[in-house]
């Protein structure tokens, strides 16, 4: 067994290699240019207008339908998850210190990679009995005509998150466990797949309500606790940010890692925490009912933000701070655990077991539903669905018992093949989130609340938009057909 899994490792390593050493890098770096400039950086330009979005009433009008902010908690509930922790730390560990600043440069052009994405999302969902859906498998099928590549995306997002990224999480709270509080990861692993039940079956809605209230309860709790460490080690700070900026362009090795080690690790574990372009938070900003597609776009963005500038960062500071890190003592999340106790005692590997339950189970639930969506793209079945969910019941056990670097590796390849064909697409189609952010911004422009149409601006294929002119018009043609009987 383990000989299969020394060749099976090998041959994923090559490949993620080449992918994230490469073809990645250009691809992810490449598109957040083009679309912040094609945008004119309106990750920056729109930052007071995300938060004025989130906070802004919400405009469900169908008992179905989820609000645009428990939309906006799906998608953190999949960002902020042990890519936060057990990621961070396994990027500084390979990359240096400077993988941290590499993430940055990912975050803030992948701002607007993220407003495209989501906002074509919104364009092209589509509504069935339970609530809205859509995504890169939906706007590939509706805005490119193409459903077999829609299909592929499908599986691929189906496969990448409801099943691996699932393990990945489930791996994580396994580890963290057993170190805190001696639990054994099958022990571990059948009460994550209970608990994982509990919430899936209850579909879109529970997923949806069990995010609004474990997100911003154990953002807010993390964040206190590296605010903390952050003030204890005021004096020090200046020289974590040095270490940062030294090791990112190669001026400092002291601490492991090159140049291209710290760009891949920094733009692998990145996208791996914030997302964008990979073509996952879509699927929840789909999900929403607004007004405009466009402000799915800047909450999205708003997410990529929060994730990595202020999340990611700070779990950058507990490690960059510890003698942990320049001993390396632990691996993954031990040794965030380990970097954590020197600053609040005895007490911290039981705090971050708890921190990375909370992350990364909120994230299982949030992965569960983007798989679900595309599970519905390729085939409506409710016994299509029944199967996902054990499929992914199983993964979760799987993922608890299985070796930390082979979960990683095989993350990290899916993760590129769905991510490659995503920013294909929304490149393709980045013309009809241009126009639909131009027509917010001319409404914004007029005081108004802006309201989409997609008849106005052309656009075609989609399900969901001007369906209440259409209903007047169809209303007015049967009346105009009855006179003329009557006539």
């Amino acid at each position: 067994m383990e000989a299969v899994q020394s060749m099976l490792q090998g041959s994923v390593d090559y490949m993620n290699n080449i992918l994230w050493t490469y073809v990645l890098i250009v691809a992810l770096v490449g598109a957040g240019i083009y679309f912040t400039v094609r945008t004119r950086f309106m990750q920056f330009r729109y930052l007071k207008e995300m938060f004025r979005v989130v906070t802004e009433k919400p405009e469900v009008t169908d008992s179905k339908s989820i609000s645009s902010m428990k939309s906006f908690f799906i998608g953190a509930a999949t960002r902020i998850g042990t890519g936060n922790l057990a990621g961070v730390t396994v990027a500084v560990t390979v990359g240096g210190p400077g993988a941290v600043f590499w993430m940055w440069i990912v975050a803030l052009l992948g701002g607007a990679t993220a407003m495209i994405e989501s906002t074509l999302a919104q364009v092209y969902k589509v509504k069935d009995d339970v609530a809205y859906r859509g995504g890169p498998a939906y706007y590939i099928e509706k805005g490119l005509n193409n459903r077999a590549l829609g299909i592929v995306f499908a599986v691929l997002i189906a496969v990448t998150f409801g099943l691996i990224f699932n393990s990945v999480q489930s791996n994580t709270i396994a580890a963290a466990f057993d170190n805190a509080f001696g639990i054994d990861a099958v022990v571990g692993g059948a009460i994550l797949v209970v608990l994982t039940g509990l919430v899936i079956f209850g579909g879109v809605h529970r997923v949806a309500n069990f995010s609004a209230i474990v997100v911003p309860i154990m953002a807010g709790l993390y964040l206190a606790i590296a605010a903390y460490v952050v003030v204890v080690n005021i004096t020090e700070i200046p020289g974590v940010f040095a270490m940062i900026f030294q090791s990112a362009f190669g001026l400092e090795q002291a601490f492991g890692g090159s140049v291209g080690a710290a760009i891949s690790m920094g733009v692998r574990r990145g996208l791996f925490s914030n997302e964008a372009g990979m073509g996952s938070a879509p699927n929840a900003a789909a999900a929403a009912e607004v007004s405009h597609p466009a402000k799915q776009g800047f909450l999205q963005a708003l997410g990529v933000f929060l994730d990595t500038l202020i999340v990611c960062t700070a779990t950058a500071a507990i490690i960059l701070l510890s003698d942990s890190y320049a001993a390396g003592n632990g691996e993954g999340i031990v040794m965030l655990q380990n970097a954590l106790s020197e600053q609040i005692g005895s007490w911290a590997p039981a705090f971050v077991a708890v921190s990375v339950f909370l992350f990364a189970f909120s994230s299982i639930a949030g992965s569960y539903y983007y798989g679900e969506t595309n599970i519905e793209f390729i085939k409506k079945s409710k016994n299509a669905v029944l199967g996902f969910r054990l499929a992914t019941m199983a993964f979760v056990f799987i993922g608890a018992v299985a070796s930390l670097g082979f979960v990683w590796s095989l993350a990290d390849l899916f993760m590129a093949g769905m991510t490659l064909i995503n920013i294909a697409a929304i490149t393709l189609l980045g013309g009809v989130a241009f126009k639909v952010l131009r027509d917010y911004e001319e409404q914004r422009a007029q005081g108004l609340n802006p309201r989409f149409s997609a008849r106005k601006l052309g656009i075609e294929n989609t399900e969901c938009w001007d369906v209440e002119e259409e209903e007047v018009a169809q209303g007015a043609v049967q009346a105009a057909a009855a006179d003329t009987t009557k006539g």
